[in-house]
């Protein structure tokens, strides 16, 4: 019997939904959240652990037999230690993108060989540390190739690749652009790459691949939120046709690895997860089959789609007052935290749930729901998760809870107005109990003096 995957979509919703829920209680009942901590996340380790398994699944049932697949979660996406030592205990690794997160990495423990990095501008120190650690790392165009190449061809490993890790080439297919033009990688103008429809690009990327025997792995990241499925598979399918002329051009399999990004787009609409990675993982599986043969090893990048869907951030409502005939409710979660919501609302909306103070679902009022602005606490006008949104309506003392938010929301923290990042909190619920377990205490007044140059108070007065 085929399973309808639309209802076990839902029924796996409803699921995560029962378990915000119960979380939203408990925070309030353990004091996680108050008047004195004011705004918290959540996360659903049960959640995180679902969509790791749901990736690893859906590779799994298209790759051939005893092919090596590392999925490497972007650290950007949710840069938490924590985070990263669950996703390790899940088999995943971590695709890295600065200094910074590589030591998140080793932190959490991931070992060097399910580590890849990846930047657009790494120094030539951040170059040979990783040559050093033995990480695979993708170059992004051909003056970071010549500076690899003078760390590694004067060694004598040209030929053998050892001691360092794998090293690709990151390309650009430029097959245009999705719905949100900032997160679209490969247009005509990317930053990101070699832009292998640029006049004669296309055969300097196979001359480059001759002349250097260590460059063994090409990579592609055509964008993530708001690009669809095809435009995903169609730069896999480029990729993978330039690493079959590659290989043809040089008479053996040097190229042995394709990293096919990541970016599957998130449904901010509902609880649903959707689309999923077996939808995706098919449609690879249609559009370019010979990527599943065996003869490539795989390296997928994603990080919102593993995360966004189990992550909370619990506000509290701090005063309800109108403007206009507008009521506005005014929380401690604006543009500090969802930033790109606050910034681009269109292109990310979130959807918000309604709490009263003990963290139960606040119901509808007889006269039903009431139109209303969720406002943030930074000092600008447009500091607004939600306009003119139908909820209950919101008094003081009273939570909300954006949702969809595991991803970006806790880890890309906008310092504006100096406020303190909120203290982030995993959680499982087992029947009626909800554990609780820390992953990053909430930030100390103390704590963003020192980090805003408290120490060094009268240093522009010697000057």
């Amino acid at each position: 019997m085929t399973s309808n995957p639309v209802a076990a979509g839902a029924g796996a919703g409803a699921a995560s939904a029962a378990r915000r829920e119960s979380a939203v209680r408990a925070a309030v009942e353990q004091g996680l959240i108050e008047a004195d901590q004011p705004v918290v996340g959540l996360l659903d380790v049960a959640g995180i652990r679902s969509a790791a398994a749901e990736l690893r699944t859906a590779f799994d049932e298209v790759v051939a037999p005893g092919t090596p697949v590392l999925h490497a979660f972007a650290v950007k996406a949710a840069a938490l230690v924590p985070v990263l030592r669950l996703l390790a205990d899940e088999g995943l690794g971590c695709e890295v993108a600065s200094p910074g997160e590589l030591a998140l990495a080793r932190a959490a423990g991931v070992p060097p060989e399910r580590i890849v990095l990846d930047s657009p501008a790494k120094t030539t120190a951040e170059l040979h540390e990783a040559l050093r650690l033995r990480i695979a790392l993708n170059a992004d165009n051909p003056q970071e190739l010549d500076r690899l190449g003078a760390l590694i061809e004067p060694r004598g490993e040209a030929a053998s690749r050892a001691p360092h890790g794998q090293v690709g080439l990151r390309v650009n297919p430029q097959l245009g652009g999705g719905s949100i033009d900032a997160l679209s990688t490969a247009t005509a103008t990317s930053k990101f790459g070699v832009a292998l429809q640029d006049p004669g690009a296309w055969n300097r990327v196979v001359r480059a691949f001759t002349e250097r025997p260590w460059l063994t792995r090409l990579h592609a990241h055509v964008g993530s939120q708001g690009i669809p499925l095809e435009l995903m598979a169609a730069g896999v399918r480029a990729t993978y046709e330039l690493a079959e002329e590659i290989n043809a051009a040089v008479g053996r399999r040097q190229v042995d690895t394709l990293d096919i990004g990541g970016g599957l787009p998130v449904n901010f609409g509902s609880e649903e997860f959707t689309p999923g990675y077996r939808e995706y993982a098919q449609a690879l599986l249609t559009t370019v089959p010979g990527l599943f043969d065996g003869r490539y090893a795989l390296v997928t990048e994603f990080g919102r789609s593993l995360l966004a869907k189990s992550g909370t951030v619990l506000a509290r409502v701090e005063y309800a007052k109108s403007a206009g005939g507008r009521p506005i409710a005014v929380t401690h979660a604006g543009a500090q935290l969802a930033t790109r919501t606050v910034f681009a609302p269109e292109s990310w909306p979130l959807r918000i749930a309604a709490y009263d103070a003990a963290g139960r679902p606040k119901p509808t009022a007889p006269g039903g729901l009431l139109a209303q602005d969720i406002a943030g606490p930074c000092c600008f006008a447009g500091d607004l998760v939600a306009r003119d949104r139908p909820l209950p309506q919101l008094a003081a003392g009273d939570l909300v809870g954006l949702l969809d938010t595991g991803a970006y929301y806790f880890s890309n923290h906008f310092a504006y107005n100096s406020l303190p990042r909120p203290g982030i909190y995993g959680f499982t619920t087992d029947g009626e109990e909800v554990r609780f377990a820390t992953v990053r205490s909430p930030q100390t007044i103390e704590e963003i003096v020192t980090e805003s140059g408290g120490d060094y108070a009268g240093g522009l007065l010697d000057l």
